[in-house]
């Protein structure tokens, strides 16, 4: 057993630490024109793939661990073939990378090629670095994120900054230090087996509903935790999204609603609303069969498409242990809504297979 250790000597990455400025303001992005990589990428994954040595699936519906492969060395035929590979299969993992020392140009470079960056409205960024960095940052120094979480569980899936009106697509978290021995793992679950699994008339039945995505509990809970010191670069983002997503590569469905930012679903009462929605949360919590779960070393990338995923942190490692790490958090298409369509017998099936269960 690895015994856990409070960390003694100083960060590795020092140019990569927090910087919280209560005064600063940043623009949004603004609305653009989103052109998918993986529309342009090899189905067979030649240039991806060229130089792995290993390809590794950690679940059957979510992840998969290339090794030998160096995410600075992928040509841009590569990396489109990455975005699809992604779409598919949810996340990718890589070990061992020099992205983790490209330094702040080539890393922000690398993950501009699947859109532009989201500037955070409230987590830090490097003090000399882009504010396009979202620094993640524990240890016996900063305490900031154990707070955040100490009334509630850590355990909280959701899709980073869903309220956007063009959300995160692919999405880049790169590990500079983990903690000793076991622990700070992030859990990363497939929306699109999520939908999958719903019964096909209670599918049809989310088609064409939207729900209202805001930043209005988060942006409370920094200043409820950090008072004066708190950040908030910009102010509350809402918008209003299908409950059931469409990915504009692999036309695959997916739920896209999240504990952490959708409010309510447009047209209903709130005790509707409230009910629906904690059903399909809890159904997201417990459905371990369609999850994987990374565990991270220095110089760890894991890549996620968050319109066919949600993830969590676990924040189960030895308080003062430290986890430093970074996220590029390129924005994508609008939302496309799964529309509702005539009955595919799916339906009547379900039906009948109900009738049978019964005699």
């Amino acid at each position: 057993m690895v015994s856990e250790t409070i960390e003694e000597k100083g960060p590795l990455y020092p140019d990569y630490l927090p910087f919280y400025d209560p005064l600063e303001k940043v623009e949004p992005v603004g609305p653009f024109e989103h052109d998918d990589p993986g529309h342009r990428a090899d189905p067979s994954f030649p240039n991806l793939l060229k130089n792995a040595s290993k390809v590794v699936e950690l679940s059957p519906h979510c992840g998969t661990e290339l090794q030998g492969v160096q995410l600075s060395d992928l040509s841009k035929e590569g990396l489109d073939e990455l975005a699809l590979m992604c779409a598919e299969r949810g996340c990718l993992v890589f070990r061992d990378q020099k992205f983790t020392d490209l330094g702040f140009e080539a890393q922000k470079g690398i993950a501009s090629h699947f859109g532009p960056l989201h500037k955070h409205g409230w987590m830090p960024h490097p003090q000399n670095g882009p504010v396009e960095f979202v620094i993640v940052y524990d240890s016996k120094n900063d305490l900031r994120i154990r707070k955040s979480w100490a009334r509630k569980s850590p355990v909280q899936f959701h899709v980073d900054q869903s309220p956007e009106t063009q959300p995160p697509g692919a999405t880049f978290f790169c590990m500079l230090e983990s903690p000793p021995g076991a622990g700070g793992d992030t859990i990363i679950s497939s929306m699109t087996r999520a939908y999958e699994r719903l019964s096909p008339s209670f599918r049809k039945r989310l088609e064409g509903l939207k729900a209202i995505h805001t930043t209005a509990n988060p942006v409370m809970r920094e200043i409820r935790d950090n008072g004066d010191s708190a950040v908030l670069r910009r102010g509350i983002t809402r918008s209003i999204h299908p409950v059931v997503v469409i990915h504009p590569v692999t036309k695959k469905k997916a739920l896209f609603v999240n504990s952490s930012y959708t409010q309510s679903i447009v047209g209903w009462d709130e005790e509707e609303s409230d009910y629906l929605l904690k059903f399909l949360f809890d159904h997201i919590n417990r459905g371990h069969d369609f999850c994987c779960r990374v565990r991270y070393e220095p110089g760890t990338v894991v890549i996620w498409d968050q319109r066919v995923t949600q993830h969590s942190q676990t924040l189960d490692y030895a308080a003062g242990s430290r986890r430093h790490a970074f996220r590029l958090t390129p924005l994508a298409n609008v939302p496309i809504p799964s529309l509702v369509e005539e009955d595919d017998g799916e339906c009547a099936k379900d039906e009948g297979r109900m009738m049978l269960n019964l005699c």
